[in-house]
């Protein structure tokens, strides 16, 4: 009996859900086959490209316009010494003197670490002992060579002495020198890492010097412009550090190779920094000026139609008229159109997505009816105009 049971309730919930479906496809048959909305209705439906009943669909609409601006491309960089280095030992030893202070200008051939050198002045002054001896036997050698009481090889073995004599004297001068640390050029000194008494090391990093009255400034372009970057053009500086100033730069280097990574091209201008207002590292964003170019038609970026070839959908006699386009350069939501648009034409900036060609259209915005001039207006037909007003 209990199985009986479980069977009839299964039967019930199966012949309940074919009902229920039977009935959801009745009223979707049923909705489906109503008849159209006759024209002029004021009823919702909608169909592709456009509102119902020959509507004029409103969208927002741009006058092509005519502009001259500058022709450049930009990038980020970072800016570099003119010359820059770490100065090290090549001798270890104890460090006797500094003269310098952290921070200041100082000129070429500035002594800034001294290093204790008595070993090696002890050693000049016994070579230079040596050397004066050696002239002095040479000297009475050739004397005696003259009256025949000498043979020419000891003559020349009193000279070749002496050499080896003078070379003892350049190396131990040159041992003497290395006790110095000179300054390579004129710069600024950074901060110092040893102090008067420590004992350093050969290679053993002492202090940086760098050039800041020229910078290095370093950036990367994409590819395209290989054939437009060349050496002598005006680069444009600024950094956030100094916000509101620009400094001019020449650019100075191309790199021969393009980065096969980034497919970008490395280049160096120089700028001057005589005022000593940026330093060495600043986070710079470059300008490269390419020159003026004057009459350029541009419409806003978002007038572009998405797909293949660029088109715009051009406002002609109240119709939306697609027309393919050129593209130049684009510049702060700006698009430069080399073809296919004149100025003063009215292209589509909002709403083209629902379009098609052909479609009755109700402009909006820069360029709509009220701003047009009276030939514009009277293409707005009255047909339009009169559904915009519904």
């Amino acid at each position: 009996m209990k199985k009986n049971t479980r069977f009839g309730i299964v039967a019930l919930a199966i012949a309940g859900i074919v009902g229920l479906g039977f009935y959801a496809y009745s009223a979707n048959r049923a909705s489906g086959n109503l008849p159209a909305a006759p024209a002029g209705s004021t009823g919702k439906a909608t169909g592709a490209g456009g509102p119902p009943g020959g509507m004029a669909m409103a969208v927002e609409v741009a006058r092509v316009k005519v502009s001259n601006f500058s022709d450049e491309a930009s990038a980020v960089g970072n800016l570099k010494s003119g010359e820059s280095v770490v100065l090290r030992p090549e001798t270890a030893g104890r460090v006797a003197a500094i003269n310098f202070r952290d921070g200041t200008i100082v000129s070429k051939g500035t002594v800034l670490v001294g290093l204790d050198a008595a070993i090696q002045q002890a050693e000049l002054l016994q070579a230079k002992a040596n050397l004066a001896l050696s002239k002095s036997n040479h000297q009475r050698n050739q004397e005696l060579l003259v009256k025949k009481f000498l043979s020419q090889q000891a003559l020349d073995n009193s000279g070749a002495a002496l050499k080896v004599q003078e070379a003892t004297v350049q190396l131990a001068e040159a041992k003497l020198a290395k006790m110095q640390i000179k300054a390579p050029f004129k710069g600024m000194v950074g901060l110092r890492n040893v102090s008067v008494g420590d004992y350093v090391k050969e290679g053993q990093d002492l202090i940086n010097i760098e050039d800041i009255g020229t910078l290095r400034v370093d950036f990367k372009l994409p590819e395209s412009y290989l054939g437009r970057v060349s050496k002598g053009q005006v680069v444009e500086v600024t950094s956030d550090a100094l916000p509101g100033q620009r400094f001019s730069a020449v650019l100075d280097a191309v790199d021969p190779m393009v980065d096969q990574g980034g497919r970008a091209i490395s280049s160096r201008a120089r700028l001057d920094n005589a005022a000593g207002k940026l330093r060495p590292g600043l986070f710079v964003r470059v300008r490269l000026l390419f020159g003026e170019r004057q009459n350029v038609l541009m419409v806003p970026e978002q007038a572009i139609v998405p797909g293949g070839q660029p088109a715009v959908f051009k406002v002609m006699d109240g119709k939306a008229v697609m027309v393919k386009i050129r593209l130049g350069v684009r510049r702060a939501a700006q698009v430069e159109v080399l073809e296919g648009l004149a100025e003063g034409d009215v292209v589509v900036t909002a709403g083209q997505l629902k379009l098609r060609d052909g479609a009755s259209v109700k402009p909006i915005g820069e360029g709509s009816p009220a701003t047009l001039p009276p030939v514009a207006q009277a293409a707005v037909t009255p047909a339009a105009t009169a559904a915009a007003a519904k």
